[in-house]
C-alpha cells in the first residue's frame, strides 16, 4: 500500500516524499486507518517494523488539519534514547506541517530541565517523555494536559519490566478522560493485557510481532569457551567489510572490560551503559552515527533504543536471557532493506538458552568452525548441558549422632 492512499494532509505527504517514503509496512498499513478513525489501539509490533511512523503519521495529520498551538499528544517511552529518536522522527516527518515537539527526559543538567519547561510552556504539540522526568514537570504545576487528545505508550512491555506501572497510572490521572489511547508493545504478556484493560476503551488489536529475524541477516554461531571470546572478536573485526559494529553483552561489567581490551588493541570502540551521564551517552551515539566510532559495545539498553541504518555487524558476546531479546539484538543490522551479519558466541552454559532461540525462529543457525589458530570450542549439545543444570548438586551426607543419656 502506498502512503498516498491514506489521504494524509498534503503538507505531511510532502514530508514523506522528501524522506523517500513510498510503501507502507504491514503495521503501518493496518494501524494508520485505525488511528485516523479515532479508535483505541493495542498493537504488538517489534522494533524495525515501522511502528513509530504508524502512530506518528496519523497524529501529525490531525495536528496539520487543526493547526493547534497546544499540547495535543503525549508519547510515553521507557528510555531517553528512544525519546530522542522519536523526537527526531517527528521533526523529519512533520517538517512541512509546522508541528512542534519536545523530548522530555532525565539525566541532564539544570539547563536541560529549563529548556524542556520553556518548550512545554510555549505549547509544543507533541511531548515525548520518559515517566520520571515527566512526573517532575507535572509536580511543578506548570504542565497541563487538559487538551491532550492522544496518549501513546511505546514499548509498553519494557516500561512494565522497568517498574514504571505506578508512574504510568499517575501520569494518566492528569489526562482528560476523553482521549485516544494507543498501546504498542513488542510482546504481549499477561501484564500488558491487564494494563490495556485499565487504560484502553474497546480497542482494535493488531499483531505484527516477528518470531524471526529479517531475511537480510546472515546469522552465524561460534561455539567458544569464555577465554576465547575477546581474541575471536579481535579476529572478526579485522574483516574490512564490517564498517559499523554493535557488540551486545548481558552485563555492564562485561561491556566495560571488553571495551578496555579492544581499545588497547587499537580498535575505535566505546562502551554504552547505565553508568554514563546523559551527555556522554548522546556524544557516543552521535559519534557512532557519524562513523567516528567503528564499534559500540552495550547491554540490551541499546537493542531497542536506536535506529541506525548501516550497521553491518552485530556480535552477541553472550546469549541473551530471553529469545525475544535475540531478535531485538540482531535486528539492529539489515535495516531498511539492507543486509548484515549477526554472530553469536555460545559457551557451554548458554547452550540451552540458544536452543530456545532456534526453537522460536523455527530453524537451526549455522555453527561455524573457529578460525585457524584457535583451539576447538565446546561441542553443541544443549540437551546435555540442560540435564546437567537440572541435576541436584551432590552433597556429602553426614551421619547424625545423638547423644545418649
Amino acid at each position: 500500500m502506498k502512503f498516498t492512499e491514506f489521504g494524509l494532509a498534503p503538507s505531511l505527504e510532502e514530508g514523506l516524499d522528501s524522506m523517500g517514503y513510498e510503501d507502507a509496512t504491514p503495521i503501518q498499513e493496518q494501524a494508520i486507518p485505525v488511528v485516523l478513525q479515532h479508535k483505541d489501539l493495542i498493537a504488538c509490533a517489534q522494533t524495525g517494523t515501522g511502528k513509530t511512523a504508524s502512530y506518528l503519521l496519523p497524529v501529525l495529520h490531525k495536528i496539520a488539519e487543526e493547526q493547534s498551538d497546544y499540547i495535543n499528544t503525549l508519547i510515553l517511552v521507557p528510555t531517553r534514547e528512544l525519546a530522542l529518536q522519536i523526537d527526531q522522527q517527528i521533526m523529519g516527518l512533520g517538517y512541512f506541517t509546522g508541528a512542534t515537539s519536545i523530548a522530555v527526559y532525565g539525566g541532564g543538567n539544570g539547563m536541560d530541565y529549563e529548556q524542556q519547561r520553556t518548550a512545554i510552556k510555549e505549547g509544543a504539540n507533541i511531548i515525548v517523555a520518559t515517566p520520571g522526568r515527566l512526573i517532575a514537570h507535572l509536580a511543578s504545576g506548570k504542565l497541563h494536559f487538559n487538551k491532550v487528545k492522544h496518549f501513546i505508550l511505546d514499548e509498553a512491555d519494557r516500561m512494565l519490566d522497568m517498574g514504571f506501572h505506578e508512574d504510568i497510572m499517575k501520569i494518566i490521572s492528569f489526562l482528560p478522560k476523553k482521549r485516544q489511547n494507543l498501546l504498542f508493545s513488542a510482546t504481549m504478556p499477561g501484564k500488558i493485557r491487564t494494563l490495556a484493560k485499565q487504560i484502553l476503551h474497546d480497542p482494535t488489536e493488531i499483531n505484527i510481532a516477528l518470531s524471526k529475524p529479517s531475511e537480510g541477516i546472515n546469522q552465524q554461531v561460534y561455539m567458544v569457551y569464555d577465554d576465547q571470546k575477546t581474541a575471536l572478536i579481535q579476529h572478526i573485526l579485522t574483516n574490512p567489510t564490517y564498517t559499523s559494529t554493535i557488540i551486545f553483552a548481558s552485563k555492564k561489567e562485561f561491556v566495560k572490560r571488553l571495551s578496555t581490551d579492544l581499545y588497547k588493541s587499537g580498535i575505535a570502540v566505546e562502551a554504552f551503559h547505565s553508568d554514563l551521564e546523559q551527555a556522554q551517552r548522546e556524544d557516543i551515539m552521535n559519534r557512532f552515527k557519524a562513523k567516528q566510532i567503528n564499534v559500540l559495545i552495550g547491554t540490551d539498553v541499546i537493542s531497542r533504543g536506536i535506529d541506525i541504518v548501516g550497521i553491518s555487524l552485530v556480535i552477541n558476546y553472550d546469549v541473551p536471557p530471553d529469545p525475544e531479546d535475540y531478535i531485538h539484538r540482531v535486528g539492529r543490522t539489515a535495516r531498511a532493506a539492507t543486509t548484515g551479519t549477526a554472530i553469536t558466541f555460545v559457551n557451554q552454559k548458554d547452550q540451552p538458552r540458544f536452543a530456545k532461540i532456534e526453537e522460536l525462529i523455527g530453524s537451526s543457525i549455522e555453527k561455524l568452525d573457529l578460525p585457524e589458530g584457535f583451539s576447538a570450542g565446546p561441542v553443541y549439545d544443549p540437551t546435555r548441558y540442560s540435564d546437567q543444570k537440572k541435576k541436584p548438586s551432590k552433597k556429602k551426607k553426614f551421619k547424625k549422632f545423638v547423644k545418649k543419656d
